[in-house]
Order: structure tokens, then sequence, then C-alpha cells
């Protein structure tokens, strides 16, 4: 497996300690935050782009991509009935993708619930073709950066819409496009009622990238979810995407938090065979 770090774990870090401190700990990818790098990703230069690539390159990591695409932005929305809304999250969603591009990433991922609830006075259709709509105007600016748009289902806890993996892939399903996958995340999956490792299997065809957490908010092995399971079942579909620690608690440290997280996670994955 290849196994990856968000890095807002290192909460105040600078991006080349938290690059060091990754690399020195087992983790040979990085999954950025658009929020620890400016208010809005267009406030990355160019030169600053070179440089975080730089400095992760010379630590031994990849920049794998982003993710809380939308997360402390204002002004964007997903699922809104206004046009304009939709068009400008569109063509900020291309701009977070040619930026995933510059720091050498792959991937994005779309979480960010605030901006993807159903607007009062909106059906589940409807928001459904609303974020059909807005995906559809970022699709061509996606293609040509060569990134991957990651849809995530979020736990009904944290959002209101795109709460299963089946619906992810009912609007992947629609959109038709290369360029849309879906998202899997261990704490989400959690909250479905299927296991997790039937989920895996059910949806390996569509899956283009894996968050490892616990369902307790924390990292793998820190709380009751058991990864052997899922590590068979990543290893049965012969997953060979990113294996990524995303926590939301962040006690005790961020060290012990990625220390204990690859630890484990490569115990489980022994275990898996």
């Amino acid at each position: 497996m290849r196994y990856a770090i968000c890095n807002e774990t290192f909460e105040g870090w600078d991006h080349a300690r938290v690059c060091r401190q990754a690399s020195d700990l087992g983790y040979t990818g990085l999954e950025v935050a658009p929020f620890t790098l400016a208010p809005r990703i267009t406030g990355v230069s160019a030169a600053q782009r070179r440089q975080l690539r730089a400095e992760a390159e010379a630590a031994g990591v990849q920049i794998i991509g982003l993710h809380w695409l939308l997360a402390k932005t204002e002004g964007f929305h997903l699922t809104s009935p206004d046009a304009e809304v939709r068009q400008r999250t569109a063509d900020y969603l291309v701009e977070l993708a040619n930026c995933c591009r510059d720091l050498g990433g792959e991937l994005m991922v779309f979480g960010s619930p605030a901006q993807r609830r159903i607007p009062n006075g909106t059906t589940r259709e409807q928001a459904t073709d609303y974020a059909v709509d807005t995906f559809c105007r970022a699709a061509p600016g996606i293609a040509d950066a060569r990134v991957k748009l990651c849809l995530e289902p979020l736990a009904p806890a944290e959002a209101d819409f795109i709460q299963t993996a089946a619906e992810a892939v009912a609007i992947l399903d629609r959109l038709a496009h290369p360029s849309f996958v879906l998202h899997l995340d261990v704490k989400a999956m959690s909250s479905e009622a299927a296991p997790i490792p039937d989920l895996i299997h059910k949806h390996a065809a569509r899956t283009g990238h894996f968050h490892a957490n616990d369902a307790n908010r924390r990292g793998p092995g820190f709380g009751d979810v058991d990864f052997v399971p899922i590590f068979r079942a990543l290893k049965e579909t012969a997953y060979k995407g990113w294996v990524s620690v995303e926590v939301f608690d962040y006690a005790p440290d961020p060290v012990t938090i990625a220390r204990e997280s690859i630890r484990y996670m490569r115990a489980c994955e022994a275990q898996a065979g």
C-alpha cells in the first residue's frame, strides 16, 4: 500500500517540516488542505507552488492532491439553485485542479459538507441536478489539469447530501466522465448498513482514493474499527491508489497520530496477507 497523510494534522507547522516528518515516519504521500496554504487557492502564486512541490520532493514525499476543497471559503456551493453560484463554484474547482497539478498532485477529494448542503426549499432530486450541473461545468478544466475529482460520501451526522457510496455512484453515473471517481472513507462507511469490506468490494471499480480513520474521528488503531478486513478487501480488489490518514481529533499530538497510525496500518496489512 502507498501511505499518505493529510497536512492539516500538523496544525501550525511549516510545509517543509511537515514533509520531513511525514517522510521520517514512513509516509510517501502528503494530502493538502487548501486553507493551510491561503484563504483562497488563487492566492498561492506560481513561485510558491514550485517551492511547495520542491520542498516535498526534497523530503522524499509526493503531494498527492487536495482535500477540504471549499472549506473556510465563502460564495461557493455545489447544490445552489443559483446558476451564477454554480458557475463560480465550478470555476474555483478548476483553479483548485490547476494548483493540484502544479503541486504534483493527481487527485482532489470533494467533501466540503457545508458547501454541499441541500438548500432550504430544494428537494434532494433538485440538489442532485444542481450538483451534476456544477460538476459538468467544471469537468473540462479538471480534465485539462489531468486531475481526478474524488466524490466523497459523508455520514448523515456531517452532511445531508451524498451520504452513502451508492448515492455518490448514482451521481458519477450521471456524469459519466473519466475525471470523476469515488472516494471511500472508513469513518463515513462506518455509518452505512453494509460492512465496510462489502462496500469496498461493491465499489472497487469506481474507487479512486481512500481515507483511513476510525469511526471516532481519530486515526487508524485509535478506536474500535478493525482494519485487517479492510486491508484484506483492498488487496482482494487490487486497489492501487493511496491510503491516506485523515483525522478530525488531533489528540494527543500530530507525531503520535502519524507514527501510530502507520504502524497499525502496516501491521494490519501484513495480517491481511
